[in-house]
């Protein structure tokens, strides 16, 4: 062992020497890299040919490979590896089918069916035949950050739509955010009548993310809207750990109540709660006990609240009409449907967000529109402004991870997306917790 660590010692000095003399040699001494110069690029074709046709209306994949010039023999044998992964009959007009030659011959190597954005079934070819597999679209994990404020003759799809933080993101995607806060707050704001200039938004979306771009899942972990003065917390959190979760303000009461705040997805108010107005048909001023939303005939309409039907059927100048009686005294209302969900019936209990009927024009209607009521132990009240029982609070046995978890999604938010100046006076620390509880 000594003997090879003493002669090892010459051998590195020669080596070293020798480095010596060439870096000399290159002009090292004088401080100057050598140029080793430029190599010619090289061009190297690729292993395949690809040709992406799409399937027409009425024509089936066996028509297609055939006309791509697949041999009538391995045909069938390609086809019933197909069905080893999709059933041919759940395919499209305009699926894409990638057929993949060798580029040397022109030798068949396989065959990609693009079924939907998150799957390819892949069909191979080798000595012993075809076989397939699906291959699943790989996506990344990102969490994103935007904000808003609403301006003059503004909403927030807008705000949402020009959120330079949303840039990347395609339209239909920013559709599915500013439903789903539709959805989280419906409970709370109605997005149709009662979001006004000055209101402010701002919201983390935890996403996966295709290689073009589009948006396979999402979640709002986070989120605030200031609407009227008021601070509304949604917090995500999985109080059963079953991966459903639900959303909670700062305090952790649910952000869901009672009733929806609307019968629709997001719609507009052509008619609003009022004791006296002109009525197009009757031509005479009449009060208007509910709220009229416009939208398109076929539209679904939803309970606004668990309970049981009471009445289904026509109803002089409300048409088609539902009605639903509730638990605490109250009752709910739903005219003009141009139709009932199936399997609807007197009697029957229905839970809130359940489809019960469809957006028509029956009674006295001049186009198609919902007309909705709320009635509270016999007299309607006005649905815009009636105070919704709250939801349930975060259960005591969670409420540890609760603030953990809390704490570690709201500060995320609030330090990538700073407050607007004007919410200044309201994160100060004495007015903090009456901020962010949503009272």
């Amino acid at each position: 062992m000594s003997w090879r660590r003493a002669v090892s010692w010459p051998r590195a000095l020669g080596a070293g020497a020798l480095l010596g003399v060439v870096f000399l040699r290159l002009g090292g001494g004088r401080g100057e890299a050598p140029d080793a110069g430029l190599m010619a690029p090289i061009y190297v074709a690729p292993a395949e040919q690809l040709e992406t046709v799409e399937l027409r209306a009425g024509q089936t994949l066996g028509r297609l490979l055939v006309g791509a010039a697949i041999l009538p023999g391995e045909l069938s044998t390609l086809l019933l590896a197909f069905r080893e992964s999709a059933d041919p009959r759940s395919m499209r007009a305009g699926t894409e089918i990638t057929v993949r030659r060798r580029s040397r011959d022109g030798w068949l190597r396989g065959i990609d069916v693009r079924m939907n954005a998150d799957s390819t079934v892949r069909l191979s070819r080798d000595e012993f035949g075809w076989r397939s597999e699906v291959v699943e679209t790989s996506v990344w994990v990102d969490t994103i950050f935007g904000s808003g404020l609403i301006g003059e003759d503004d909403n927030l799809w807008f705000a949402l739509a020009r959120d330079p933080a949303l840039e990347s993101v395609p339209v239909e995607d920013k559709a599915r955010f500013i439903d789903e806060m539709d959805r989280i707050y419906q409970w709370r704001v109605d997005f149709s009548t009662q979001i006004q200039p000055g209101d402010y938004y701002r919201v983390g979306i935890e996403r996966e993310v295709r290689p073009d771009g589009s948006t396979r899942a999402y979640r709002v972990l986070a989120a605030e809207l200031y609407n009227a003065g008021r601070s509304i917390a949604a917090i995500w959190f999985d109080a059963d750990g079953d991966g459903k979760g639900d959303y909670y303000d700062y305090e952790g009461k649910s952000l869901k109540g009672a009733f929806l705040k609307k019968p629709l997805e997001f719609r507009r108010i052509s008619s609003v709660f009022a004791n006296g107005r002109y009525h197009p048909i009757l031509r005479a001023w009449r009060a208007h006990r509910g709220v009229d939303y416009a939208a398109a005939a076929g539209t679904s309409v939803y309970a606004t609240g668990s309970g049981i039907v009471v009445f289904r059927g026509h109803r002089g100048g409300y048409g088609n009409l539902v009605e639903i009686r509730h638990a605490n005294g109250f009752t709910t209302r739903y005219g003009h449907l141009r139709a009932f969900a199936g399997g609807l019936r007197v009697g029957r209990r229905v839970g809130q967000g359940a489809v019960i009927g469809y957006v028509g024009m029956t009674g006295l209607a001049t186009g198609p529109h919902l007309h909705y009521e709320i009635h509270l132990r016999g007299r309607p009240v006005n649905p815009l402004a009636v105070n919704i029982p709250s939801g349930e609070k975060v259960p005591a046995t969670e409420l540890e991870r609760w603030a953990l978890e809390r704490a570690a999604r709201w500060i995320a938010l609030t330090e990538r997306v700073p407050s607007p100046a004007y919410l200044a006076e309201a994160q100060r620390p004495e007015a903090n917790s009456r901020i962010r509880g949503g009272t």
